[in-house]
């Protein structure tokens, strides 16, 4: 009988317990502002955990961005504000390496005022899903941008010079202007983008090794892989005064 009464005593300390790790991770959580949340950031048990974070969602304390991620942001009469989406990309996807694609890119640059409905985001390795406002992009074999670790500006930079004929909208000599600029401003870092050009496509190689030669970046330009003359990659950049 006693060691029944022991197993009961012990059962209950450990319910309650469990039931101050909860309180006080909710506590934590409602303290909290302006950053994401994941199971293994609160101690307790999975299950435990999983069901304080879903619970506080469906309170309107979190906003569930996928399974097993959570945001905390500020409290509007239409629900939990969504997190910003390059704090969304960098939860997602990292920082290194990762920048904007498409027409994003081209946006960033200066080189088109079109904005798409979601932001697009290249990722040198194997994307998470698209979530919300954000579409990830995959350039898994593009892993010299990673090495790099190149920063936003300077991927906008390569994708743009891949997707150039689609995404740009200024004259062709205003988008060299705006590309020698951003080299000339160091805006990007000529040098990072010469050697993450290893593992990029040879149209991108070509018009980057262009482009450098615009800015007077004789020596940089002669250092990025060369391209088969032959090849219609060669032909990617139009010249001077060509519509």
């Amino acid at each position: 009988m006693s060691q029944l009464k022991t197993a009961g005593r012990k059962a209950a300390a450990g319910r309650a317990r469990s039931a101050t790790r909860t309180l006080s991770a909710r506590d934590a959580v409602l303290a909290s502002k302006n950053r994401f949340w994941r199971p293994g950031d609160l101690a307790g048990a999975n299950s435990t955990v999983h069901h304080l974070l879903s619970g506080l969602a469906s309170q309107g304390e979190l906003r569930r961005v996928r399974r097993g991620l959570y945001w905390r942001g500020t409290r509007t009469p239409l629900g939990m504000s969504p997190p910003p989406v390059d704090a969304l990309v960098d939860a997602l996807a990292g920082h290194e390496g990762v920048g904007p694609a498409g027409l994003s890119a081209a946006n960033l640059l200066r080189l088109s005022t079109q904005v798409p409905r979601a932001a697009q985001v290249a990722v040198p390795a194997r994307p998470p899903g698209g979530v919300g406002p954000v579409t990830f992009v995959s350039r898994a074999r593009r892993t010299a941008r990673r090495t790099q670790r190149l920063q936003p500006a300077e991927v906008a930079l390569l994708e743009t010079l891949g997707d150039w004929d689609r995404v740009v909208e200024l004259a062709p000599e205003d988008a060299r202007r705006r590309l020698v600029e951003l080299i000339r401003d160091r805006a990007v870092r000529p040098d990072k983008l010469v050697k993450a050009s290893r593992t990029e496509p040879a149209a991108v190689r070509a018009r980057l090794a262009a482009a450098l030669e615009d800015a007077g970046e004789h020596a940089l330009a002669t250092q990025v892989p060369k391209v088969d003359p032959r090849s219609r990659a060669a032909r990617a950049v139009p010249a001077r005064g060509e519509a």
